[in-house]
């Protein structure tokens, strides 16, 4: 009796690891809502998470940059990129910089 409640109990366990939903990141969820939208950034660069094809910017997921890099950047902007200081909050450049710096490492 205690095998079959062992073997159930593994089976439950299975099914509960790999079948339940995973929790999401709220904060890359944001990032590429950004990325997508406010920011306008996949006008310009190629990611392939956002399935983005720009190519006025550099390809993100060649550069793979890290998070401090794209906070730099979209703070301050770079070559024909306009600065975003004005436009985004601090926090949505931290949440599109978490997920370019994430999904590009991919």
């Amino acid at each position: 009796m205690k095998k079959n409640n062992y073997f159930y109990f593994l089976i439950f366990l299975f099914l509960n690891l790999f079948f339940l939903p995973v929790k999401s990141d709220p904060i890359l969820e944001l990032g590429k809502i950004i990325f997508l939208e406010q920011g306008n950034c996949a006008t310009c660069h190629t990611l392939a998470d956002a399935k983005s094809n720009g190519n006025i910017g550099p390809n993100l997921n060649q550069i793979k940059p890290d998070i401090a890099r794209v906070i730099n950047t979209v703070t301050n902007g770079i070559g024909v990129m306009p600065p975003y200081k004005d436009l985004l909050s601090t926090q949505e450049i931290e949440a599109v910089a978490h997920y370019v710096s994430i999904t590009a490492a991919e």
